[in-house]
Parts: structure tokens; sequence; C-alpha cells
């Protein structure tokens, strides 16, 4: 950038000069126009700055245009936005009812994703909680839309009582937010594994475990993997119903048939070793995997393998397995040069000795560094964990997280707290309303102090 008293600049008074000469070299050679004349161009000139302010305006207050109306006759399609429609086959919107977020009262913020921010909000219209989970993608961006359609296209296909189902669509007034809608679930299972002092029962642990398991079987069924199993995305009502939940990183194989697959899937703890190892071609065999650490934390009460990193969660999981054999290595068929600098020998009995031993079983089968060896869901509902003595619980001997009059309460604090803050803003705006006209002396200043004591009063309940 040119500074402006640099050597190669002219003159500012050689410059006013040149200015003014080109200036009067303009004037001289304008056309030249009688009164009539100059009148009629000032007339249709008017008349086009009018046309053009009354456009702006249309689009600044909302004025709708006829041009306008067919622009939002193409922007929406059956009251969706036309970029979704784009994105998202028609049979996959028809059972879904187009709404605004509007419709929605967000109620709070209630969890944070990679992707998503997720918030308990209530139905305006019907007055039900529900969760919204606002998805985070860029409508310039086509694989961004993508990415954004898969997960929609995917709960789609699922309809099952252990899987989060979407119950509609709601998008925000610019049209490039979208809200996914979800009945609202009052905890997750990480929340329950880590009461602390009240560690899950045997038959409480087979009762959850079965209904991961058979949510994941429904999944896997439709060709879904989910791809980032984890107690946090394992939701639980006040019922005890467990329902799989966040789909945002699954895959189904209906969409895209082949692999490569991205390997950069999972939560660490709960990361099968082939994805460690930067496998591209992997199955359901890898939710197994995950279904088997959360088994673990569940009798355990904390992650069976909290590495801070790749390589220390790889010594982990070999120091529970074994380091792998020749054949592991040409099998998968690994880009990685990583090797264990130690070989290890398997551990499972050492590590699961406090766990029962329908347990070890189903966790060495499902903790198997060959991802062929880890069965399916529907083999491991069938395993001797699930069939042996004590038998899996009823919903209703689950632990209680969750009491309809907490929630009663809660609103009924709300709604006292919007009562007395607009109380304040009565008693400060009352205060500020002096009636000017009379003698100063004998403005009511008695209830101003009034004002300002019940102000007061109301603030410290407040707080």
């Amino acid at each position: 950038m040119g500074c402006v008293n640099s050597k190669d600049s002219p003159p500012r008074s050689r410059n006013r000069k040149r200015n003014g000469e080109r200036l009067k070299r303009n004037k001289d050679h304008a056309p030249t126009h009688n009164n009539k004349e100059r009148n009629k161009i000032e007339r249709d000139s008017s008349k086009v700055k009018g046309v053009a302010r009354n456009e702006d305006k249309s689009l600044e207050v909302g004025n709708v245009s006829e041009e306008n109306k067919n622009i939002a006759r193409y922007e929406f399609v059956d009251g969706w936005p036309k970029w979704l429609v784009d994105n998202i086959p028609q049979n996959v919107l028809a059972s879904l009812v187009p709404k605004t977020a509007d419709s929605y009262e967000k109620l709070g913020k209630v969890g944070r994703g990679t992707y998503s921010n997720v918030y308990k909000g209530r139905d305006k219209e019907s007055g039900k909680i529900v969760a919204l989970k606002k998805v985070r993608f860029d409508t310039s961006d086509p694989e961004s839309i993508k990415f954004m359609a898969r997960e929609i296209m995917i709960l789609q296909t699922l309809d099952h009582p252990n899987v989060m189902k979407l119950e509609g669509l709601a998008t925000s007034r610019m049209q490039y937010s979208l809200y996914l809608v979800f009945d609202y679930m009052h905890s997750d299972l990480t929340t329950i594994i880590s009461r602390p002092g009240d560690k899950l029962t045997q038959p409480q642990i087979k009762c959850y475990m079965q209904q991961l398991l058979l949510g994941l079987q429904h999944c896997h069924e439709r060709g879904v993997m989910h791809r980032d199993i984890k107690p946090s995305n394992l939701l639980v009502d006040k019922k005890g119903v467990l329902k799989i939940a966040d789909f945002g990183l699954a895959n189904s194989f209906a969409i895209k048939p082949e692999g490569p697959f991205t390997n950069r899937v999972v939560t660490l703890w709960y990361r099968a070793p082939e994805l460690l190892l930067g496998s591209t071609d992997y199955g359901y065999e890898i939710d197994l995997w995950s279904a088997g650490c959360l088994l673990a934390e569940m009798f355990l009460g904390r992650p069976i393998m909290a590495g801070r990193t790749e390589v220390e969660q790889l010594h982990m999981i070999f120091k529970l397995c074994g380091s792998p054999s020749a054949d592991y290595w040409m099998k998968m068929k690994l880009m990685t040069s990583f090797r264990p600098p130690q070989q290890y020998k398997a551990n499972y009995e050492e590590i699961f000795k406090e766990f029962p031993s329908s347990a070890c079983a189903l966790l060495t089968t499902l903790l198997d560094l060959e991802s062929y060896s880890r069965g399916t869901a529907a083999s491991a509902l069938e395993s001797e964990f699930f069939t042996s003595s004590p038998l899996a619980c009823d919903l209703s001997a689950l632990p209680v997280i969750y009491k309809d009059e907490e929630e009663g309460s809660q609103i009924k604090r709300r709604k006292r707290h919007k009562s007395l803050k607009n109380k304040v803003q009565v008693f400060q705006a009352n205060a500020c309303n002096v009636n000017v006209s009379q003698p100063r002396q004998n403005q009511t200043t008695e209830q101003s102090r009034k004002d300002s004591e019940s102000s007061k009063e109301v603030l410290s309940i407040l707080h």
C-alpha cells in the first residue's frame, strides 16, 4: 500500500490544478438542454430513483414485490427450503411436517457436539417438551449439505424402541439453520454409570446392555453403522428406556455401499483397534467393540481403557488382547508402520477377574482383535450372559434418574423468577416517570422511595 507523502506522489497543489482543468473541460463539452428538456430529464430520473428506493425498501422491511414472490416460490418447495429438497429424497420428507424454529421455545442448551448443539425446547402449539438438535453446515458447500442430509436419511430408515426417532425438522427464518426434533430424554448412560457410591447391579447392567444390543441389531439389519457408540450417546428416559442417539457420524450401506470409509470415527476410548491402525475397510464390528468397552465400564464404574493418545490407546488394547500376530498385519493390509515395541500376551482373565464368568465370556468375544470373531449383535443377545441367573431386571428396577415433580418445580421457579423480574422493570419505570409539571420540591419523593424499597426487595428475592 502506497504512502501519501512518498517521493513518487505528485504534490497536492498540482493535483488540484489538474482536477480543476478536467472539470472545466467536461463542463465545456457537456450537452446543453433547454429548461423544458431539463425538467423532463429530472422527472424521469426521479421516477427511476423512486422505483429503486421502493424496491430496496421492500427488501428491507419485508414488503413482497412480484419479483420477490417469484424468488420466494423458487426458494421453497412444499414448505421446505429448496436447498433441503434438492439434497433429501422426497419420500424422506413426505412423512414430516414443515415447521419453523419459531414454533419452538428454547429452554436452554443441554449438550454440544462437534457438528451440532442440542437444546431443550417446548412446542408452542402442543406444549410438548422436545430436544432440538441444531445442525451446523454450510449451504454453499455441497459436501457439508450432503453430510447433514445423510443423518436425516439414516434416521428415517430406523424405527425401534431403542433408537431415537426423528420427530420432525424445523428451519430457521434465515433458512440456513436446521433443527432436528426428537423426544426429550432426561439422562444418559454416562450420568447413570458415574453416580458417586452407587454402582449398577448385574441385573441392571444386563437390562441396559440388552437394550443397546437390540438397538444395534436393528441398525445393522438395516445397513447402518453408528460409528460413535459411547455412554453419552445412549440416552435414557424417565422410564428407563435406553435409546441410541446422535447418528451424525453414522454410515448407511444403502447410501454408500462400498468403502473406503474414513477411520476418523468413534471417540478414542471406544475406538476399535482396526480404526486406530488406519483401516478404511471395516463393518458393523466396530460398533460391537464399542459395546464391549461399555459393558466393562458398567461393571467397573469407569472407562476400561482411557488412553490420552491413539498410541497409548493401542498399547492398552494390546495389553488386554495381546499383540497381533503376523497374519493379522497381512490380512488387515494396513498402511501404518506402527508395531508395538514389546510383545503382549492376552490378559482377559486378570483384567476381568472380578466380573461374572458369563460376562467375561461375552467381553472376550466383543473385545477381540480379529473383527470377524466379535460376532453380531444378534449372537451377543443369545450369549450365556443374558440367559444365566440373575436375569435382566425390569425397567421399573432401574435407577431413578428423574421425578415428575422436579420439572414441575423448575417451571414454577422459572415463572416466579420471570414475574418478579417484570415487577422490577415496572418499579424502575415508575421511578423514572416523575411528573415534571409540578414544582421540584413537590414531586412525589415518598412514592419514589417506596418504589425503590420494593425494587430492592424483589431483587433480593431474585438473588
